[in-house]
C-alpha cells in the first residue's frame, strides 16, 4: 500500500525539486492553439493525442460520485488506486506510485538521475518534455536519431554517452507512433552504463500491440516505466498516471518533488477504468479502425506517413509544416506541432471517424494550393511555447 510517510512528505522532499514544473502535452498544445486564434475559430482539434470518447460510462458515473466526496483528501482511493494496478501489473504495491499524469514523474526523472556529468539522452524525433527539464536544469541533453524503421536506435543511444544519467524511451514514440521491441527495451537495459537508468514511457502503450515492460520493473531492472490515463482512457483533463519501478528508484524519483494528491475525481475513475475488462481492446479497435481508414486514404492519394501503433501519426507533407499547420487551420482543422529535424512532417491525432473524414476533406483541399516560395525554419523556445 502506499506508503504513510507520503502524507508529511514535505519533511523528506527536495525542496528544490518542488520547484520543477513539468511540460506536458497540455501545455505544447495550448501553446499552439493561443497562436492559431488569429486564423479563426477551429471545429476539430487533432493536435494534442487527446481521445475524442473522453472517460468511459463507467469512469464518467465514479467521476460524478467522486463530486460529493472531494472536499476530504481520501488517501484510501490513491490506495486502492495503487492495489488495482499492481494486481493487474503483477507487481507489488511499492513497486508503484500515482502521479497527475505521466509527464510530472518524467520531470522528476530527469532531475533525479540526470546532472551536469551525466545527460540525458533522448530519440530526435520524440516527446519534448525531458528535453524541456534537462535544459532548465543545465543538463545537456544528446539527441539520436530514430532508427531506419523509427525504432528507438538504442545502440546509437548507448553509444551517444559512457556515463548518461537517463536514457529515456517512448514506446509507442511521440510523435511517430513506432514501436521499440522488448527485445532492444531489454538489449538496452545489459548494455547501458552502470549506474545510468532507463525510463520506458508507455503513455501510448494500450493502443499498440507491443509487449508491456512492467515485468522488469518487478524484476528491480534499473527502469521506471511510466504509464497514463490521458490516452486510451480518455482522462487528459482529469490528470491521472503511474511510476512503475523498484522502491529505491521510486523514492529517488518522489524526493524530486514529494508525493503527488491525484484528484479524488481522477482515481475513482481510474479505478472504474481498470475494473472494465472490455475497455481496451474495445477502444484500441475503434482506434485502428480510424487510423487505417486514414491510412488507406493516404495510400489512395500519394500521401506519405509514418506507420504508427497509437492514436497518432507522423505525416510527410512533402512541404513545409508550418504552411501546412496554417492552412489546416484556416479551415478549422488544428494538427500538431512539428519538430525541427523533419521539416516538412506534421503529427496528427487521430480523433473519430467523423472527424477523420473532415481532416482528409482539408488536407486534400491544403494540397491543392501552390507551396509558397520560402519558409522560416521550425524551431521551438520556451518563450514561443509558454507566452
Amino acid at each position: 500500500m502506499i506508503q504513510i510517510d507520503r502524507r508529511s512528505f514535505l519533511r523528506t522532499a527536495s525542496f528544490a525539486g518542488a520547484a520543477l514544473v513539468a511540460s506536458t502535452e497540455a501545455q505544447f498544445a495550448f501553446a499552439q492553439r493561443r497562436s492559431m486564434k488569429a486564423v479563426g475559430p477551429i471545429a476539430v482539434f487533432l493536435n494534442a493525442n487527446e481521445n475524442p470518447l473522453g472517460p468511459c460510462e463507467a469512469a464518467r458515473a465514479a467521476m460524478t460520485t467522486a463530486i460529493a466526496e472531494s472536499g476530504r483528501y481520501h488517501d484510501e482511493y490513491a490506495e486502492e488506486f495503487v492495489s488495482l494496478f499492481a494486481s493487474q501489473g503483477g507487481l507489488k504495491t511499492e513497486y508503484v506510485d500515482p502521479y497527475s499524469g505521466s509527464s510530472q514523474p518524467l520531470s522528476y526523472c530527469v532531475s533525479a538521475f540526470c546532472n551536469a556529468e551525466k545527460p540525458l539522452v533522448i530519440a530526435d524525433p520524440g516527446y519534448e518534455a525531458a528535453a524541456r527539464t534537462a535544459d532548465a536544469m543545465g543538463v545537456k541533453v544528446l539527441k539520436v536519431p530514430l532508427a531506419k524503421d523509427y525504432s528507438h536506435d538504442v545502440r546509437a543511444m548507448v553509444a551517444a554517452s559512457p556515463n548518461a544519467g537517463v536514457y529515456y524511451v517512448a514506446s509507442p514514440n511521440n510523435p511517430t507512433g513506432s514501436v521499440t521491441s522488448r527485445a532492444d527495451v531489454e538489449w538496452l537495459l545489459a548494455n547501458k552504463p552502470k549506474g545510468s537508468i532507463v525510463v520506458l514511457d508507455e503513455a501510448y502503450i494500450h493502443f499498440s500491440d507491443a509487449t508491456p515492460c512492467l515485468d522488469l520493473a518487478a524484476a528491480d531492472k534499473d527502469i521506471v516505466v511510466l504509464r497514463t490515463f490521458s490516452k486510451l482512457y480518455g482522462m487528459a483533463g482529469a490528470r491521472l498516471g503511474a511510476a512503475v519501478a523498484r522502491p529505491d528508484l521510486l523514492k529517488k524519483v518522489r524526493e524530486q518533488g514529494g508525493w503527488t494528491m491525484c484528484p479524488v475525481t481522477a482515481t475513482q475513475a481510474g479505478i472504474a477504468s481498470l475494473k472494465d475488462a472490455s475497455l481496451v481492446a474495445k477502444r484500441k479497435t475503434i482506434n485502428a479502425d480510424a487510423r487505417q481508414e486514414t491510412f488507406d486514404w493516404l495510400t489512395s492519394k500519394g500521401f506519405a506517413y509514418v506507420p504508427s501503433q497509437a492514436n497518432h501519426f507522423m505525416l510527410d507533407a512533402k512541404r513545409p509544416t508550418q504552411t501546412v499547420i496554417a492552412g489546416m487551420a484556416g479551415k478549422g482543422i488544428l494538427i500538431g506541432r512539428a519538430w525541427p529535424i523533419w521539416q516538412t512532417h506534421v503529427r496528427v491525432t487521430v480523433g473519430t471517424p467523423q472527424e477523420m473524414v473532415r481532416f482528409r476533406s482539408a488536407f486534400e483541399d491544403v494540397m491543392r494550393q501552390p507551396q509558397s516560395s520560402s519558409y522560416a525554419p521550425v524551431r521551438h523556445s520556451n518563450a514561443t511555447l509558454f507566452s
